[in-house]
């Protein structure tokens, strides 16, 4: 540095740089104070640590961590939003696109959670997650065919995809293809014990095939699992109507309806 640099510029550079490691220092603080307070379920402050922090210093580290205090707090779009900056910097990293369908899931977006798993899939079209996810997606969007498809292939990558088989169950149940249907329940109780869902569909399955009384026994089993299963009081309530038992039926109805009042309590629905 020359005479007249240090005659008119060294203090105005010294102030520069000052403020400079300052900032660096808050910014590295921020950064640990919003991690620590994230991990010890301090929600709000890490937002707050993580959102100044940002306004020092760009990281998409800070981002990620945002992501995930967003989605814990149920601001979704917010966690999404974050997300898309991340998948922006990273466009090979298929475990952004699957977590943003996670998220576009819980918002019940079907169309953008449908474009996440594409995104994905060009990324690596044999994660069984994936192409699960996908089937989620169609099914939210009324596709039932490609729900079916996406399902099984889902299956065909992890022929031990639980959820992949309950899905495609339920959907070819929807679709009336009843035997087909039935042979993804019957897997699934052989892989499963006492599951609520499981139970459910086999017991409607059951119904669909006129078998009321297979299909009472098995409404029974998911009361016996699940004691709050509105569905399954719901269900048989209406199943003992149809069989001529009207006083179970009325007791079954009554059940169901004190139970959905319970859950409108709960949900602050009411």
């Amino acid at each position: 540095m020359n005479f007249f640099q240090k005659l008119f510029g060294g203090k105005e550079e010294n102030k520069e740089e000052t403020k400079a490691a300052s900032e660096a220092k808050d910014f590295e603080v921020l950064k640990y104070d919003g991690v620590r307070a994230m991990k010890s379920g301090e929600n709000d402050y890490a937002l707050r640590c993580f959102k100044h922090a940002l306004e020092l210093q760009e990281d998409y580290e800070i981002r990620d961590y945002l992501s995930i205090v967003y989605a814990r707090t149920g601001q979704l779009s917010e966690a999404y939003e974050q997300l898309l900056k991340l998948s922006e910097v990273q466009p090979d990293n298929q475990q952004i696109f699957i977590r943003m369908a996670n998220i576009a899931y819980m918002m019940e977006d079907y169309g953008i959670m449908s474009n996440a798993c594409e995104k994905a899939l060009l990324i690596d079209k044999e994660n069984p997650e994936v192409s699960y996810l996908y089937a989620q997606a169609t099914k939210g969007q009324g596709d039932d065919v490609n729900t079916v498809a996406m399902a099984t292939k889902a299956i065909s990558l992890n022929d031990s995809y639980g959820d992949a088989y309950l899905l495609r169950g339920e959907t070819l149940l929807r679709m009336q293809q009843l035997e087909e249907a039935d042979a993804d329940a019957q897997w699934l109780l052989e892989h499963t014990e006492d599951n609520e869902d499981v139970l459910l569909l086999k017991a409607r399955i059951e119904r669909a095939r006129n078998n009321a009384p297979l299909a009472l026994e098995y409404f029974s089993k998911v009361i016996d699992a699940s004691p709050f299963s509105i569905a399954a009081f719901r269900e048989r309530g209406l199943l003992y109507e149809e069989t001529g038992e009207t006083d179970k039926a009325k007791e079954d109805l009554e059940k169901a309806d004190e139970l959905q009042r319970d859950a409108e309590v709960l949900t602050g629905n009411r």
